[in-house]
C-alpha cells in the first residue's frame, strides 16, 4: 500500500530532511519511527529537501507498507514515537503512482523577517531578526521580477547530487523553475516573504531573500534582478538568508 503523510516540523535541530550518517534528519527520523511502529524498514521520500534548520508546516512524503493499518492508527502510533518537533498532521492510502516529490504541481515557502528592536526570545529560531532601514517598495518591486519561467542559476548553491547528474557529456543544467508568485507583506513587527512554484533549486528562496535585502537597503536597484538572472551565476546574486526563517508552507499536488 502507497502512503501520503504531512508533516510538521521545527527544523531548528536537525541536518536538513535528507538522511545523512551519523546525523540527526527529518527523513532518518521519520524512517526510524516507521520501522518502530510497523516492523517494515522504508526510506520515505519527500517532496523536497529542506535544509538544516528549515522549517516545514506541511511537508508531504510517501512510502509504501505491507502492514495493514488504518491511517487513524498510523498517524497515532507515529506520533507517539516522532521527536516532539516532528507532528504526523496527516496519514492517507495514496494511488499506487502518487510520489511525494515526482507528483508535485506547486509548492509555497515563506520567510520571516522580525522588525522589532528585541526580537522575543520564543520567535528567535523562527525569524531572521533584522531591524535596518529597509525600502519595502523596493523589495516588492525585486520580488516581482522573478515572476514567471527564469534560469535560477543566479539563486542556486551548488546541489551536489545534481552536479553529479550532470557531470555526463551533453548533460544540460536544469536549473529553469516557474514562480507564479512573489511577494513581501507586513504583520505587525514581521516582514512576511511568500513565494508560490513549480519547483526551487537549493538555496533558492534564501538566495532571492538575500538579494531582494540587498535591494531594500539600496545596495543594487530592484531593476538589476533582471540582470542578475540573465548572468546565470551564483556570484551575482546577493548573501544567502539565514535557515531559521524559512517555512515550507504548503504543497499542491
Amino acid at each position: 500500500m502507497n502512503w501520503k503523510i504531512t508533516l510538521a516540523y521545527d527544523g531548528t535541530d536537525f541536518n536538513g530532511w535528507q538522511v545523512q550518517p551519523g546525523l540527526s534528519t527529518i527523513q532518518g527520523e521519520l524512517a526510524a519511527a516507521i520501522e518502530r511502529v510497523t516492523g517494515e524498514r522504508t526510506l520515505p521520500q519527500g517532496s523536497g529537501r529542506t535544509d538544516a534548520g528549515v522549517h516545514a508546516r506541511a511537508q508531504v512524503a510517501s512510502f509504501e507498507l505491507n502492514a495493514p493499518i488504518p491511517p487513524q492508527n498510523l498517524l497515532r502510533a507515529l506520533n507517539r514515537t516522532l521527536p516532539p518537533a516532528i507532528r504526523a498532521l496527516h496519514a492517507e492510502h495514496a494511488s499506487p503512482e502518487f510520489h511525494a516529490r515526482h507528483s508535485v504541481r506547486a509548492k509555497t515557502y515563506e520567510y520571516r523577517i522580525f522588525r522589532g528592536e528585541i526580537c522575543p526570545p520564543w520567535l528567535t529560531r523562527y525569524v531572521y531578526a533584522l531591524n535596518w532601514p529597509l525600502d519595502l517598495e523596493k523589495m516588492q518591486q525585486a520580488a516581482a521580477l522573478v515572476i514567471g519561467e527564469h534560469d535560477f542559476t543566479s539563486f542556486a548553491a551548488t546541489d551536489p547530487d545534481l552536479a553529479h547528474r550532470q557531470s555526463a557529456p551533453d548533460t544540460p543544467p536544469d536549473n529553469i523553475r516557474t514562480v507564479f508568485s512573489s511577494s513581501w507583506t507586513e504583520e505587525d513587527n514581521l516582514l512576511l516573504y511568500r513565494v508560490r512554484g513549480n519547483g526551487f533549486l537549493h538555496h533558492m528562496v534564501r538566495n532571492l531573500v538575500g538579494t531582494f535585502l540587498d535591494a531594500g537597503r539600496n545596495q543594487i536597484t530592484p531593476e538589476e534582478i533582471t540582470n542578475i538572472l540573465n548572468r546565470r551565476s551564483r556570484s551575482a546574486s546577493g548573501p544567502t538568508a539565514p535557515p531559521r526563517g524559512l517555512f515550507l508552507d504548503s504543497v499542491e499536488y
